[in-house]
C-alpha cells in the first residue's frame, strides 16, 4: 500500500485526508441515527399514558425530552397542552426544526466529499500531466523513469478519488433518506398526540 502511495504522489494525501474524513462521518451517522435512539418504541403511548395518569408537571418533561428526539417533539408539544391546537402545533413545528438540523448534522460535509474528491483526483491526474510533459528533454527524448512516475500519478489519483466518492455519495443518500424518514414519522406521532390531547382520537 506504501509502495502505491508513493507511485501516487504528493497529491494522493489530499484523498486519503478526504477519505478519513468520509469514514469518520459514516461511522459517527451510523451511531448516532439508530432508531432505537431516534424514534424509540411504544414512547408515544408511554408519553400519552403519563399525561392521563398525571397531567404535565416539569419532571414528566424533562425526563421525556431527555429519553429521545422524537420526546422532545412531544415534551414540546404537552407544555402547551392548556393553549389551543394551532400554539400547540407551532411548537411541535418549533422543536421540529431544531431537531431536523441536529439530524442532519454532517451530512452537507458528507455531500461536500462526495463532490470534491473526484475534482481532487482530476487535479491529481493534471500533476501527472505536468509531470510527463516535464520529462520531456529539449531533444524530444523522454525520461522513462519521470514518464513512468508521471502516468501512475495520473492514474493513481483518478482511481482513489473515485473510489472515495462513490461511497461518500451512496451514504450521503442513504442517510438523507433516513433523515427524512425519522422527520415523517415523528410528524405523523406529533400529530397524533395533537390529537389526544384534544378530545379527536382515543
Amino acid at each position: 500500500m506504501l509502495a502505491i502511495i508513493e507511485a501516487a504522489g504528493w497529491p494522493i494525501w489530499l484523498i486519503i485526508a478526504a477519505s478519513v474524513a468520509t469514514v469518520t462521518i459514516i461511522i459517527e451517522r451510523f451511531l448516532s441515527l439508530r432508531r432505537s435512539q431516534i424514534l424509540p418504541d411504544g414512547l408515544l403511548a408511554r408519553a400519552v399514558q403519563d399525561y392521563r395518569g398525571q397531567g404535565v408537571n416539569a419532571e414528566m418533561l424533562g425526563k421525556l425530552s431527555a429519553s429521545s428526539p422524537l420526546g422532545r417533539v412531544l415534551a414540546a408539544g404537552l407544555k402547551n397542552v392548556r393553549s389551543s391546537r394551532e400554539i400547540m402545533k407551532e411548537s411541535i413545528e418549533e422543536a421540529g426544526s431544531v431537531i431536523a438540523h441536529d439530524l442532519e448534522r454532517y451530512l452537507p460535509m458528507l455531500g461536500t466529499l462526495a463532490a470534491v474528491t473526484p475534482l481532487l483526483g482530476l487535479f491529481g491526474t493534471v500533476i501527472g500531466m505536468i509531470e510527463i510533459f516535464g520529462s520531456q528533454s529539449p531533444t524530444g527524448a523522454a525520461n522513462p523513469a519521470a514518464l513512468a512516475h508521471g502516468i501512475s500519478v495520473a492514474l493513481y489519483n483518478t482511481a482513489f478519488g473515485i473510489i472515495v466518492a462513490v461511497p461518500a455519495l451512496m451514504f450521503y443518500r442513504f442517510f438523507r433518506g433516513k433523515v427524512d424518514g425519522f422527520l415523517v414519522e415523528m410528524e405523523q406521532q406529533a400529530v397524533k398526540l395533537v390529537e389526544v390531547v384534544h378530545g379527536e382520537r382515543n
